[in-house]
Formats: structure tokens, sequence, C-alpha cells
């Protein structure tokens, strides 16, 4: 079977195969963004939105950023593999990005004990928007930064929550 994969698909310190869609999982600490590219024209975007919603996918973060001729929604959507499969499918050019879902600290300024705990680690957050994510009274945003393994590393030294894939597939609040 590890024939079947490039040579730069093996972990040579164990001996073991690892195919490199695996590396990163369900479980590493960020999100998947789609990146929808469009006209911007009346229609698009509930066109966009019905075609997600109708193949069940929940809808856990949007973000619209627009021009005169153009618009570009960022989402993020409860299961991404299912999500992979409708955008394929659909007329709309699309493009995909590692963000992190960062849970908001319990604290009384928990945006800027990220955005410090960023700074500190020398890390430029490049925009931010929530997360329609609810567990156990926490609420959650989606960063991008310019060094997204850089921006793990150093939220997770300062004990901040990162949400994972897993986490936006199990059932809680979301609302």
């Amino acid at each position: 079977m590890a024939d079947q994969f490039d040579d730069d698909s093996h972990d040579f310190e164990d001996g073991e195969t690892t195919l490199p869609s695996t590396m990163r999982g369900r479980d590493w600490p960020a999100l998947r963004q789609f990146g929808v590219f469009f006209e911007n024209r009346v229609g698009q975007l509930a066109e966009l939105l019905r075609s997600l919603e109708a193949e069940d996918l929940r809808i856990v973060g949007m973000s619209v950023a627009d021009s005169i001729d153009y618009a570009v929604t960022r989402l993020i959507l409860d299961d991404y593999e299912r999500a992979v499969e409708i955008m394929e499918q659909s007329p709309f050019k699309t493009f995909e990005t590692d963000i992190i879902g960062v849970e908001l600290p319990d604290s009384d300024q928990p945006f800027l004990e990220i955005c410090t705990a960023l700074l500190r680690g020398e890390v430029n957050l490049q925009y931010a928007y929530p997360l329609l994510y609810h567990r156990g009274g926490r609420k959650a945003i989606a960063i991008y930064v310019d060094d997204i393994d850089q921006g793990i590393q150093v939220l997770q030294d300062r004990d901040i929550t990162l949400l994972t894939e897993g986490d936006l597939d199990e059932d809680g609040e979301f609302f």
C-alpha cells in the first residue's frame, strides 16, 4: 500500500506512512473557510445561501466584502466535507482558506486578550468576524492571521481555547 504514495508522504522517523490529507484533520485547531467570489448583483447571495441550506448545511460564520462590481463572501459551515461536495457542484467560483476559530476567553476584555496574545507572538490579525457558536455560555470568533501555525501556537500558549472542525459537527448551541 505504501508504494501508492509519494515519497514525501512517509514519516521516516517511525517508518509509518501518513497521507498528507490526514496531517491536518478534524482535530487540528483551525477551521476551513470558503471564499465565494461572484458578481455583485441582486439575488446572488440568496442563491448561494439557498444552495447551501437546501442541503442541510448550517452556516456557522459569514462575512461579506463587496465592491461596485464584485463581492466575496467568506463562509464557515458545520460540515466541511459535505460543503466541499456542494461547492464543487455550484456555479460559483470558490477558494478555501485555513482560519482560526477562537472561543472568547472568560474575561472582562476577551478581544484585547486575544489581540495581545497575537501581538506578543508578532502575528498580524488580518480580519475577524463572529461565529454563530455558543457552547457552555461562551461565544467565538473566526480570525485570519498572516501565520496560522504561529497564531495557533501563541493562542494555545496563553490557554485560549481554539475550535476544530469537529467542534462544529457536535450537537451544541449555535444560536
